[in-house]
Order: structure tokens, then sequence, then C-alpha cells
């Protein structure tokens, strides 16, 4: 852990390599810079960490981005010509990412998969959440395959542990698809039981209603696996379920 700005940079290396290095984000690190010049980033960590590297000619550069309330994998470039074959990779859809997602619900088969077009909400309709993500038609095609590992009933709830393959790298695309097929993710202020909950948390901060709605404080998605796989590479990261979700997911305590 670095720390740095209003809040720890709380990341964890887990590879590293004269060209890359892969990391464990916490959430609710924020991966790049905002407007809150004092909140601490990933990058600003990064940059940390690797400061002798940087003084000799290093350049950073984020191939994936995870939303603050996302946790785990997130790949580095340290140099432009990595970052030209990962991008490259990225765009012949040569990374592969894995995700691992508490919901709500029991879903009534092992395996399931979404394949509904994505746009911008506002867009189409009226929406308070100007970044919110919908299924529409006119939205671009996108495919996420669910995967059922675990079901149980936490704080009487009935819960799912899925993994969660997204073919596909739309804004939200996960959310969203888990949300259309009925089962939202446990702690989505947006696309959980009331998108109200977002714009309540923006004023008012974390709430007891809240608390009973959503369970958790955060989104319950994790990025846990990244295979990338070119002509000249092969590689492989993995991170288990972070603390956070595996122990409200077994104890109901959080």
């Amino acid at each position: 852990m670095i720390g740095g700005g209003d809040r720890d940079c709380n990341f964890a290396v887990v590879d590293e390599s004269d060209d890359w290095i892969v990391v464990d984000k916490a959430a609710p690190l924020i991966v790049h810079p905002t407007n809150n010049k004092r909140e601490a980033t990933l990058l600003c960590g990064l940059q940390e960490l690797l400061v002798y590297e940087l003084a000799n000619g290093a350049a950073l550069s984020l191939m994936n981005r995870l939303d603050r309330e996302t946790s785990g994998l997130v790949l580095v470039a340290k140099n432009k010509s990595a970052a030209r074959q990962f991008g490259r990779a990225m765009e012949r859809r040569q990374i592969h990412k894995e995700y691992e997602a508490l919901v709500f619900g029991w879903p009534e088969w092992d395996d399931f998969t979404v394949e509904e077009p994505i746009l911008r909400k506002g867009e189409v309709m009226e929406s308070p959440i100007w970044l919110k993500q919908s299924v529409h038609p006119a939205g671009k095609a996108c495919r996420t395959e669910f995967q059922v590992f675990e079901r149980r009933i936490v704080h009487g709830e009935k819960v799912s542990w899925l993994h969660v393959l997204p073919h596909t790298g739309r804004m939200h695309q996960i959310r969203v698809h888990a949300e259309y097929a009925g089962f939202p993710l446990i702690g989505d202020k947006i696309y959980g039981p009331d998108e109200h909950h977002y714009l309540e948390h923006i004023e008012r901060g974390w709430t007891e209603e809240m608390q009973r709605a959503l369970y958790l404080k955060r989104h319950a998605l994790h990025a846990s696996h990244l295979h990338v796989r070119t002509d000249d590479l092969e590689l492989r990261w993995s991170c288990p379920m972070a603390d956070d979700l595996k122990r409200w997911f077994q104890s109901g305590i959080y």
C-alpha cells in the first residue's frame, strides 16, 4: 500500500517485468486523476513506486481501466513499445478478461449468456444519471457469458457468486447485462434495486437505507483473470476475489 492524497493508494503488485507491471487494485481507488487533485489514484501510486524507472525513461500506460468500485487486475505498460504491443493485442481481441461478481438471486441455470446491445440511456430517453447505460436495439453489440459458481443465502437473501466472461468491452457491460438478466450486482447503486441510490450517495454519502437495500458500499465486481496471447507472447495473471466481497458472501458480515 502506498500513501497519498485523501486516501491510501491501495494496490498490490501481482507480477512485473521490464516492460509491464500488473497490479491488484482495491476499491474504491480510482485509476487515473480527476478534478479532485488531492484524491489518491492508482496511476499516481505507480508513479511513486516506479520513480527510478520513470527517471530513466519509462512511460506508464494503463492498458485496461476499472471503475472506482471494481477491484482486481490492471495491466500497465512501462514503455511505448509495450504499450503499442498491448494496444494492438486489444484491437485484435487478444486480451481476455474474466471477472467474479456477487448478484441478487439464484439463476435457474448454471450457464447463461446475454447478447443484447448497449448504449447510454440518455441518448434514447430521459435519465437522471448521465453515465447510465441501457439495453437498446440501437446500441452497440456486446456479449457476456455468466457461470454460476455458488448459490447461498446471505442476510436472508438468495445470492449467487458468478464467474463472468465479457466477450466485448462496453461501458458497464457486466452490470447492465446482469441487471437485464434479472440478477443485479450486490451493492450496485446505479443498476441495483433503485438508481436513485446513486444520486443520493453523491449528495449524502452512505446511508442506513442503502445498507438495507444494497448490503455493500460498492458494487460486487472483481477483475480476477487477465490473459494476453499474441504471436510473440502469452501471459496469464489471476487474483482471487477481493477479501471484502468474499468475506461478505461467506459469512454475511461486512
